[in-house]
């Protein structure tokens, strides 16, 4: 059993954070094992966050994979990473890089790559893709799933 000693937002009652940046993402014990590396995906289809010069919401959906090595990222600590981005004004491209240069400081996988989906304003859609590096040899990566913009369905 994993001992979750050292984790303070799991299993308690926990504010939404005020900013990304005083989000804290938490970390749990990854057993590796033999073969190829194992792909983690989260998607977050209504992510969230503001336009930094009209303060308007901009919304997105968020594709997250990556191949841990020792450390996950702990699930409730990302939602509400995620959820803090509400209050958060930025590009869409800052958002979606901020979010992968944050998961792979605290969990330092083997590869991640994001992809930022982003509905569109003024009539453009912006799609953000971010990763570490070449995928590792022997993975199973799926697509996205995530339909090129025709209303996003």
């Amino acid at each position: 059993m994993i001992d979750t000693k050292t984790l303070t937002q799991l299993g308690a009652h926990v504010e939404t954070p005020q900013s990304p940046k005083a989000a804290i993402l938490e970390t749990v014990p990854f057993s590796r094992g033999d073969g190829p590396p194992a792909i983690v995906r989260f998607t977050c289809p209504e992510f969230t966050s503001l336009c930094p010069v009209t303060g308007q919401p901009d919304f997105a959906h968020i594709v997250i994979d990556y191949a841990p090595d020792a450390l996950l990222v702990e699930s409730k600590s990302l939602k509400l990473f995620m959820t803090s981005f509400r209050n958060h004004g930025a590009f869409h491209e800052d958002c979606t890089v901020m979010i992968g240069r944050r998961i792979v400081a605290a969990t330092k996988p083997l590869w991640l790559r994001i992809g930022g989906y982003w509905y569109p304003r003024g009539g453009i859609p912006i799609d953000v893709f971010w990763q570490t590096g070449a995928p590792p040899e022997g993975a199973w990566l799926p697509d996205t799933g995530v339909a090129p913009y025709r209303g996003r369905g």
